[in-house]
């Protein structure tokens, strides 16, 4: 019921208005001073204009706040239906929230995301949606320019109205001795009652007012970080980490080596294992053919010879095989450990950047205590 409160500001001002009318004789029909009388009733309608203002801007902000509630329970009862996240839902949706300005900033939000995201679908930034829907919006929609400025108002207008009560009692009082002087005694007091009044209700609705508009937008702030909360945890689309990616590219290339070198491996091992084969196939078949065969079959025996060494050539070719094959693995290892520097060095950047957003937080909220400090 935080969001309602002004509504007491608005009878608090009824019941004053009354109550000065009252002690100034319009209910009785018993005025005593007409120009205290108009007066009063000049400064109640300044102020009675002041609080329709802010009025229009508190139920604006109302308005807002009440549609971040309402996307809010939205997004958790459809998270618990579907138990998964909600951003293949929301990523083309129009019309999330009753608020018209808030549909503005989304639409601008789920543009960025959309420039953001590759063919595959997955977004390869992270767009945080406090870049739009914040406590800036609310100030905006709260008027926050003016509704600070009005308990100085307030304020001010009491004094104003101090010193002029003060003025008008004190340019009618003249006189010498003291029979002139009690003569206007009446027009100096019919001024000291136009300043009180006006310095009781201007203070009084001055201390009302701060009340009201503080507790208003704590309550607007409060419902704004739990929208947000909320669609962090079920919305907020997943960002794909290109350290990620780096890393997942890295295990691919040393398990394309760690393949690389088997194969090598079982091509080293089968060409040994095919040249022994082959040469005692040969020289059993030699043995053979020189006991049952002539010397007719020596030239038989040199096309094996030559087929031996042909073997041993395809070897050799299997060893210049295995040397490239060793070279690309320290090719590889090369572009490992060059990738591995740049992502060392992305570290050491984005730590970097992390310690300036901190200075820079750490900047921006020395400035919103000093600008606190000054409207206070």
């Amino acid at each position: 019921m935080k969001n309602k409160l002004y509504y007491i500001l608005a009878f608090l001002y009824i019941v004053m208005v009354g109550f000065i009318l009252y002690i100034n004789g319009v209910f009785t029909g018993t005025a005593v001073s007409m120009s205290n009388l108009l007066i009063n009733v000049g400064f109640l309608l300044v102020i009675g204009i002041l609080f329709c203002i802010s009025f229009v801007s508190f139920a604006r902000l109302n308005h807002v706040t009440d549609s971040l509630v309402l996307a809010e329970e939205e997004i958790r009862d459809r998270y618990h239906t579907v138990q998964k996240n909600l951003w293949p839902e929301y990523r083309k949706k129009r019309d999330i929230f009753p608020s018209p300005a808030l549909n503005i900033q989304f639409e601008k939000y789920q543009k960025r995301i959309q420039a953001h995201t590759n063919s595959k679908g997955s977004v390869t930034e992270e767009c945080p949606i406090e870049e739009y829907i914040n406590e800036e919006l609310l100030n905006q929609a709260g008027m926050t320019y003016y509704n600070s400025a009005v308990s100085g108002t307030l304020t001010g207008l009491g004094i104003l109205g101090t010193f002029l009560g003060l003025t008008m009692g004190m340019s009618s009082f003249s006189g010498n001795d003291i029979f002139t002087i009690s003569d206007n005694i009446a027009p100096l007091l019919d001024g000291m009652k136009v300043a009180f009044h006006t310095s009781v209700y201007g203070i009084f609705f001055s201390l009302v007012f701060t009340f009201v508009y503080r507790c208003l937008m704590s309550d607007a702030y409060e419902k704004l970080q739990d929208f947000l909360s909320t669609f962090h945890e079920c919305v907020a689309p997943p960002v794909t980490n290109k350290d990620e990616n780096a890393g997942a590219m890295l295990i691919y290339q040393a398990n394309m080596a760690n393949s690389l070198k088997t194969i090598m491996e079982l091509m080293r091992g089968t060409a040994r294992e095919q040249t022994e084969g082959m040469e005692r196939i040969i020289q059993q078949f030699m043995n053979r053919l020189s006991d049952t065969m002539s010397t007719d079959f020596d030239n038989i025996g040199k096309s094996l010879n030559q087929a031996c060494v042909a073997q041993e050539t395809y070897a050799r070719n299997f060893q210049h095989l295995e040397e490239s094959t060793r070279l690309l693995l320290e090719a590889s290892r090369t572009m490992n450990d060059t990738m591995n520097l740049a992502l060392e060095r992305q570290r050491k950047i984005e730590e970097k950047l992390s310690d300036t957003c901190d200075n820079l937080s750490n900047e921006l909220y020395t400035f919103h205590q000093m600008r606190d400090l000054y409207e206070e």
